[in-house]
């Protein structure tokens, strides 16, 4: 049977699995007395089990099948649920995932997990997860940690494994007289490996990123020819330390086993100094070559699909599974499409013939309907990024040492797939945030008269053609005068700003370029990438971020996303000759002014907008429009747009009408055009550029 064919389904099946195993143990946690959950748990894990052995992937199913026995144990009654097995548990699934993702990128899914099979093991058998691991089978009574700390070994563990001539001995002295360490490096293979020469040269393109080889045993050549059991040893100078050497080299997918022995300058006397670690204390890192980046995106599942995630996690028959590219190009053509209609409206609207006029509309409200099913085919629940971030704060919550409860509403929210792949990073750098600079430590809050735990809130909604996504914490807030204080410093403002910045203005500094106010660099947040990244990123999908704040009450990010990215509605307004789009999304109003409205402020041309203070951008001395002659009837045509709390009144000539545009991007050639976000196609052909409102008022 060729299973190729079935590959790609169960790559999606196996991740669905696995996300709900991931939702229901987070769930077990909180009702570890519930066994109705580890049953949906149990029932996941058996058909990712069935799955993985039918497709092949002997590793996964083995592991499934070991946390399949210690749920199947908890479901009956012999074993009661703690944190130390949820712990596992979870370990389990996180290494499960690595095998998927690996699989999805073209590898065989194999990972040393024998660490936690033995965990799963002993818990099976009733005996703690933590225990001490049984010895190694090598005749040696030391522990391989010990040896770490120069303990004198018995004599059989100081022999080396390699003969040296004078040359080679003089090499390793010298090396020790210039701060290097010469190690004797033993690396054995699993007995099943397949690529036995891939393996090896995937071991010494690590040691050859880090020092020099001295010798080997066997020779290269032989090794490359296979010509050995499954052990070969190696001669080796670096600064680096034994054990980063031995958990680097025990990265590599099928090493059983690493042994490295540090060669002192009197080695070939007396004494080594080694560090072991059999397989069964293999640090649990994925493979080099296998390796699935921490901010790596999800291949978003389809709305249908999502909706098939039941309790029983099987596949309605009334949907089926549509490659994500197909969409694309469907998407591709209907706006071919879009283009093609505004053209026949306009050529009707010209040739004024009835039957011509009558077909032409009725083909129009075809397309609209077909525009909304090609949209809505493209939307795809919040929820397939929502659904990382439980088990995320989990961790995070455990390393530092924090109580924190997240609270998720409006998963069920759609948005464009385009939209959801960019959306991902901003967002769980924003929680990332909360969780470590916005929550206080439980005797902070307790000294506040704040629960021990803080709550962080992730919620989303619709509103107009916008999707708000907010993330609303309970924790310290944002210090007003430390921010302040730390954008003059920095040079972000100056001090006659500063007097007459608001609250919200002087939050939103914290998403300067380069700010930060951490005063300790922590692992989860604060490495001196501030939130400027997510603000780009979020502007660069036509939306914008704000920020609410108040001192020990809390903070809210709002960040405000179209609905879609690939048909939006502009106002269509002319300079000159030329045409120009403004996406509607931008704009509060258009208003006819007199000259004599307009008023000069601070060398700015400004208008009374409501009570408000406006500045006028004149679009024809942006884009440099050449002018045949200069024309003032004494009014002027001005279109108000909006980016956050800021207002600006764009002038151009006239105002040609409401339009749905495909935006089309400029092309490799015409990059960092200023103030132009991309182009359209419109109904005489004619192509209108499109003004990025944001950047015109950066």
């Amino acid at each position: 049977m060729e299973l190729n064919q079935y590959l790609e389904m169960f790559i999606e099946e196996s991740k669905e699995h696995l996300q709900a195993c991931s939702e229901h143990l987070l769930e077990l946690e909180k009702n570890p007395e519930d066994l109705t959950i580890v049953g949906e748990i149990f029932r996941s894990a058996h058909t990712l089990k069935g799955m993985a052995a039918t497709m092949g992937y002997e590793d996964l199913a083995d592991l499934t099948h070991k946390m399949e026995n210690i749920l199947d144990a908890i479901r009956n009654s012999k074993i009661k649920v703690n944190a130390e097995i949820l712990d596992v548990v979870f370990e389990s699934v996180d290494h499960l995932e690595e095998m998927v993702f690996d699989i999805a990128d073209g590898g065989d899914g194999k990972r040393n997990v024998q660490a936690t099979v033995e965990k799963l093991k002993r818990i099976e058998a009733g005996e703690p997860a933590t225990a001490a691991l049984e010895e190694p089978i090598h005749g040696q009574e030391i522990a391989a940690a010990l040896v770490a700390n120069e303990v004198e070994q018995p004599a059989e563990a100081l022999e080396l494994k390699l003969s040296y001539d004078d040359f080679e001995k003089t090499v390793i002295l010298q090396s020790s007289e210039q701060d290097y360490n010469a190690y004797e490096i033993t690396v054995a293979l699993r007995e099943d490996c397949l690529l036995k020469a891939a393996r090896v040269f995937m071991v010494f393109e690590i040691l050859e990123k880090n020092g020099d080889v001295i010798k080997s045993s066997p020779t290269v050549d032989k090794l490359e020819e296979e010509q050995f059991d499954s052990e070969f040893h190696v001669a080796f100078i670096s600064t680096e330390s034994a054990e980063d050497l031995q958990k680097m080299l025990m990265k590599v997918s099928e090493v059983d086993r690493v042994v490295v022995n540090k060669i002192n300058r009197d080695v070939f006397v007396t004494k080594t100094t080694a560090i072991e670690v059999p397989a069964e204390e293999a640090y649990q890192q994925p493979a080099v070559q296998e390796t699935v980046t921490a901010v790596s995106e999800e291949q978003p599942k389809s709305a249908a699909a999502k909706n098939n995630t039941g309790k029983s996690g099987h596949a309605s028959s009334k949907t089926i599974r549509v490659n994500i590219e197909r969409l694309d190009i469907l998407m591709n053509l209907f706006e071919e499409l879009a283009i093609d209609r505004g053209r026949l409206l306009s050529i009707a609207g010209d040739v004024n013939h009835g039957e011509l006029n009558e077909t032409v509309e009725r083909m129009s409200r075809t397309m609209g309907d077909l525009q909304n099913i090609v949209l809505t085919m493209r939307m795809v629940p919040v929820d397939t990024v929502f659904n990382r971030f439980p088990k995320m704060v989990r961790q995070l919550s455990r390393d530092l040492n924090k109580k924190i409860e997240l609270n998720i509403v409006g998963a069920e929210t759609e948005l464009d797939r385009t939209v959801i792949d960019e959306i991902g990073d901003p967002l769980v750098h924003l929680i990332r945030n909360s969780v470590d600079h916005g929550i206080e430590s439980p005797e902070v809050r307790r000294a506040k008269g704040k629960p021990e735990e803080g709550t962080v809130e992730l919620r989303a909604y619709h509103s107009g053609n916008y999707v708000f996504i907010e993330i609303e914490d309970d924790g310290a807030g944002i210090n007003r005068d430390k921010v302040l204080a730390k954008a003059l410093s920095k040079g972000i403002v100056s001090h006659e700003q500063s007097l007459t910045m608001t609250d919200k203005q002087i939050n939103e500094l914290i998403m300067a370029s380069g700010f930060s106010t951490a005063d300790v660099i922590s692992d989860v947040s604060g490495r001196g990438v501030g939130l400027d990244v997510v603000k780009t990123t979020i502007e660069s999908l036509g939306g914008n971020i704000s920020i609410e704040s108040t001192q020990n009450v809390g903070s809210v990010f709002s960040i405000q996303l179209p609905l879609t990215l690939s048909i939006i509605s502009v106002m269509l307004v002319e300079i000159e000759n030329e045409i120009y789009a403004i996406p509607l999304s931008s704009i509060i109003e258009t208003s006819i002014i007199r000259h004599s409205d307009i008023l000069n402020a601070h060398n700015q041309k400004v208008i009374d907008f409501r009570g408000k203070v406006v500045p006028l951008v004149f679009l024809e001395e942006i884009f440099e429009v050449p002018r045949a002659e200069q024309k003032d009837d004494g009014f002027h045509s001005v279109v108000i747009v909006r980016k956050g709390d800021k207002l600006a009144g764009l002038m151009v000539d006239s105002f040609i009408g409401q339009q749905e545009i495909v935006l089309k991007s400029l092309g490799n050639y015409l990059t960092n055009i200023f103030a132009i976000s991309g182009a359209t196609i419109l109904g005489n052909g004619k192509v209108a550029l499109i003004v990025d409102c944001n950047a015109l008022m950066k």
